[in-house]
């Protein structure tokens, strides 16, 4: 920050000179008024006419031309005339050429602390600040996304009430999988910017995937709370279509989607969406040919469950089959809910079965599948719950005659 406090002192520098520029002539107008009171002649003059003008009524009194009374008025009325002249000619005394000097520095003083004031109240350091260390991590050789992050979480107890700080991090800890801290950066973020709809849409749509894609009462308030303030948000109107498409009601998420679709202008979320609105559509019943171009990324996943382990789990148990980044830096990439009363099935990971349009498994070219019984239900793993995995699938054009297999097969301890 130092060139930039540099360049606000030389800007200071104009005006503290022309604070100063007065004091430099002080001394000699000083002299010039000394020379003009001593050479002031304003006086006499006056004086002088009050005489003429006197000995011309006195001489016009003499011929009769006035009377008495005439006389003795116009005689005060030019007396009056004299006195207010001589006391409109009275003149305090000068003051020394030094006479303030002191003030001087105060105020410059008081401009140097009031601008340096005024800009860290107003000005944009912070955010310079933010675009130096994203510079310094950028040129960095050993630069990195970690190296950043704790960049930035080191500035954000510098700058708590900073939303560019906190603008910041939010994607950051969602694209990296830390989905409490996303929340809690949003949050910080929706208490200094206001309740206000694209910021409460994205807390929803956090908060939804949190939860395993479940509409839980926290996340129908703010759906509730964002449709109320801006009925057309298409991430809730998206959040809305995925919850339908779960729960089988495949008219109520083309409808959602397609109102979704209208009013989004990313390219990409459109696309993806257009996608789940055919995929919708063909399970209603109405198929739609889509070019060969076009054909969806993902994985074909046959899922079973281990023999020995039938017996230690309900047939209403929750089964998560998820898609993950090998590197394990993103978000889930694709997640489909079942039942353990379903296994085994076949199910399709795709862009469609995505948490997060910016976590899409036609992202990456190989994938981790976890698959997780639950028996409560919960997003997060318990002790106990049941899983099986594939370290590393390839990600490619969806065939039935290209599937992984995974088998449930260990306990969660």
């Amino acid at each position: 920050m130092t060139p930039l406090w540099m360049a606000i002192a030389l800007l200071l520098l104009p005006a503290l000179w022309l604070l100063v520029a007065p004091m430099r002539g002080a001394r000699s107008l000083h002299d010039q008024l000394c020379r003009f009171e001593a050479n002031d002649t304003s006086a006499e003059q006056n004086v002088a006419i009050f005489q003429r003008r006197l000995a011309s009524l006195e001489a016009a009194h003499e011929r009769g031309d006035i009377d008495e009374t005439r006389f003795n008025e116009d005689r005060l009325e030019l007396e009056r005339s004299l006195l207010e002249d001589t006391a409109a000619q009275t003149k305090r005394p000068l003051k020394t050429a030094t006479a303030g000097r002191l003030v001087v520095p105060l105020v410059m003083v008081a401009v140097v602390g009031a601008s340096t004031f005024w800009y860290q109240q107003n000005g944009a350091e912070g955010d310079l600040t933010l675009y130096a260390i994203q510079e310094e991590v950028r040129n960095n050789p050993d630069g990195s996304l970690t190296m950043f992050l704790e960049r930035m979480e080191a500035e954000a107890e510098r700058q708590p009430n900073n939303p560019n700080v906190w603008n910041t991090l939010f994607p950051l800890y969602r694209d990296t999988g830390q989905a409490e801290k996303a929340a809690d950066a949003l949050e910080r973020l929706i208490a200094i910017e206001g309740r206000i709809p694209p910021l409460l849409a994205q807390l929803a749509q956090l908060r939804f995937f949190m939860a395993e894609r479940e509409l839980t009462p926290e996340v129908q308030a703010l759906v509730d709370e964002t449709l109320a303030l801006d009925p057309r948000q298409p991430i809730v109107l998206g959040l809305l279509g995925i919850h339908a498409f779960d729960s089988g009601d495949y008219e109520t998420a083309v409808d959602r989607w397609r109102r979704a679709v209208a009013n989004i202008e990313d390219p990409d979320t459109a696309a993806s969406l257009r996608d789940g609105i055919r995929i919708a559509q063909e399970r209603m019943g109405v198929p739609m040919e889509a070019p060969a171009a076009a054909q969806s990324q993902g994985v074909r996943v046959n899922v079973s469950l281990d023999e020995a382990l039938v017996d230690s789990v309900s047939e209403d148990a929750t089964v998560f089959i998820t898609a993950r980044d090998v590197a394990g830096e993103l978000p889930p990439l694709a997640v489909v809910r079942a039942q353990v009363s379903e296994l085994p099935m076949t199910v399709v990971l795709d862009d469609s079965a995505a948490m997060s349009p910016q976590a899409q498994i036609s992202q990456v070219r190989e994938a981790r599948l976890v698959v997780r019984v639950s028996e409560s239900g919960q997003a997060m793993p318990q002790p106990g719950d049941l899983f099986g995995d594939l370290e590393s699938v390839s990600v490619g054009p969806i065939s039935e005659d290209n599937a992984a297999n995974v088998v449930i097969n260990r306990v969660f301890e």
